[in-house]
């Protein structure tokens, strides 16, 4: 497979200037500023994390001193600092925020209509201060957020009430409803609040490092130095228990562990550990690698993985699940999206990220080539890009019209000719 990496760059850049006006999405009957959705069946529906990387790809992007791309940033600005205010919009009392809002669901949100019934739902994954960061840098001051920093505390208050084992100093999801990476098999069919995800927990560590930057451009010093001593324990919890020296992986966790005693049963030596890893070899145990948390010894062993072509390393990119997993699986699915080997690109893009930042360059080059390849032979053969593909094939398996993180691709391309960021 040789590529042009050129033209195909060019090509995708084309295509997702020319088309992403139609995910910039006006104010409606539910979100009050401009917003970015996914585009395809997502159309109309802001998403969490979705919405961060479509903005962090749309503000990386227009940092190209091309004036007839950067002039489409102040635009931008505008949806993703939208983004972040139509979820604080719908803030509950109690410091809950949902993971999505769709206009059809008028005259509210249906997570906050089942969170005011009593419902206890994931809430709004760790992406909220990533992007309010995002947001800042490109804006050029925090100003814009300082009168919401008191919600910006409800939430992280609302995590650790209701999310939060200081047992083990991991965050855990309610259910596997809305995880973002949907049908991980270390958390989806499992028991509620059983899982500490290494999605969670690894992109909270960010989450936290990003409230404590708020607050300290804020003027914050107290609030600056409490969340960031959050982030090193949640670091290190992570370390403590979702690292397998022995494997060279970052592995999601199960916390229902205790001894349960029965009878005269059980009196003797009980649990003492603190949580049982759950051995299944998934995308997110790369995300300390983006985050910059993994020590350089595992870097080399995530790193390892990534190019092992019987596991992650497939023709088109990096598998969502190991390819020698008995779980792996690539139909088509939606509700849940399917992640069980397919590519998606922000799984790409994620290791990209982390294999550049820790100096395996040559590998991430690599990686980049293949992303480029993919999309631009499904924009090809199809005139559009999907949401994820087969990764030995190359071929889209569903969403046509998909945008949001496959406009990654073109961020790869620049960054990896040290063009951004």
């Amino acid at each position: 497979m040789v590529g042009n990496p050129g033209v195909e760059e060019r090509a995708l850049r084309e295509y997702i200037l020319a088309k992403v006006d139609a995910t910039l999405r006006p104010p409606n009957r539910m979100m009050k500023y401009p917003f970015i959705d996914p585009g395809s069946v997502y159309e109309g529906n802001l998403w969490d994390w979705d919405s961060f990387w479509a903005a962090y790809a749309l503000l990386g992007i227009t940092k190209n001193p091309e004036p007839a791309i950067r002039s489409k940033r102040a635009l931008f600005i505008e949806h993703a600092r939208g983004n972040v205010l139509n979820f604080l919009d719908w803030q509950q009392d109690d410091g809950y925020l949902p993971m999505m809002i769709q206009e059809r669901d008028f005259p509210e949100p249906y997570l906050i209509r089942k969170h005011r019934e009593g419902a206890i739902l994931n809430i709004h994954k760790p992406f909220l201060c990533q992007q309010i960061c995002l947001v800042s840098d490109a804006a050029g001051g925090f100003d814009w957020i300082a009168e919401k920093f008191g919600q910006i505390e409800a939430y992280f208050a609302c995590y650790d009430r209701t999310y939060y084992f200081p047992s083990c100093g991991l965050y855990v999801w309610a259910d596997d409803v809305m995880t973002g990476n949907d049908n991980d098999p270390s958390t989806f069919g499992r028991p509620r609040f059983s899982t500490a995800g290494m999605f969670l927990n690894g992109f909270m560590v960010v989450e936290l490092r990003s409230a404590a930057l708020i607050a300290e451009k804020l003027g914050r010093a107290d609030r600056s130095h409490y969340y960031r001593a959050k982030a090193e324990a949640l670091q290190a919890a992570i370390q403590a228990e979702c690292w397998d020296p022995r494997d060279g992986f970052f592995y999601s966790v199960d916390v229902d562990v205790k001894t349960r005693p029965y009878d005269w049963f059980h009196v003797g030596l009980g649990v003492f550990w603190k949580t049982l890893p759950i051995k299944i070899r998934a995308w997110p145990g790369f995300i300390p690698l983006w985050a910059g948390t993994a020590t350089p010894d595992q870097a080399a062993r995530l790193a390892r993985h990534a190019a092992d072509e019987t596991t992650f390393c497939a023709p088109y990119g990096i598998t969502s699940l190991a390819m020698d997993e008995k779980m792996f699986n690539i139909q088509p699915s939606l509700n849940p999206s399917n992640w069980l080997g397919g590519i998606w690109i922000i799984v790409d893009y994620i290791v990209f990220r982390g294999l550049m930042r820790y100096g395996y360059r040559e590998q991430a080059l690599s990686l980049c080539d293949k992303t480029l390849r993919l999309l631009h032979d499904d924009l090809v053969r199809t005139g559009t890009l999907h949401e994820y593909y087969d990764p030995r094939t190359g071929a889209p398996i569903m969403d046509p019209g998909f945008f949001n993180w496959n406009m990654l691709s073109v961020l790869m391309a620049e960054e990896a000719r040290g063009a951004a960021r």
